[in-house]
């Protein structure tokens, strides 16, 4: 699910429960009575979407209450998951990267040197196919820390490293 500030939220559950302006935030309840989402937004007439709790959310609501926020690192791409050239899908045993089509002018990722066209296959050792893996390894930690982002190039592997930055909605 897109946000006004240009994230994903991943992994939504949809719900026909009643999501009006004012009540979001509810608890979406299984039929055994256990709390298995949060209400979140209207998607349509009858429609509404709830964030799931999760690994990740229970990880969020635990730095809430330690911190009172959450902080989220970037890097300044704009992507979306693209098949690989039948070598490389070959050669990384996987058939995705993620296509970068825009690279923010100034960003973590300009001075890194990342390219529009580049193909994203690793970060930090990790498999990268889409862009919700990025958010994922762009956490508080990553904040102020040397990332090493794997791409394919004119035919070629190449790492570069970045540092990412605080996310702000600047």
């Amino acid at each position: 699910m897109p946000t006004r500030a240009g994230r994903v939220v991943d992994e939504v559950i949809q719900t026909d429960a009643a999501l009006n302006p004012g009540n979001s935030g509810g608890v979406l309840a299984d039929s055994s009575g256990r709390m298995v989402g949060v209400g979140t937004a209207v998607a349509g007439v009858g429609l509404g979407l709830a964030v799931p709790i999760n690994a990740t959310t229970r990880g969020l609501l635990r730095t809430l209450v330690e911190h009172g926020r959450v902080r989220r690192a970037r890097l300044g791409i704009v992507g979306a998951q693209a098949p690989l050239r039948p070598v490389l899908a070959a050669k990384l045993d996987r058939r995705d990267g993620l296509h970068v089509s825009e690279v923010v002018t100034g960003s973590p990722a300009d001075r890194a040197g990342l390219r529009r066209g580049d193909i994203v296959v690793g970060l930090d050792q990790r498999t990268i196919t889409s862009t919700t893996q990025v958010q994922r390894a762009m956490v508080e930690g990553a904040i102020g820390r040397r990332v090493e982002i794997t791409v394919w190039r004119n035919g070629a592997l190449v790492d570069v490293h970045a540092l990412p930055r605080e996310l702000t909605d600047v």
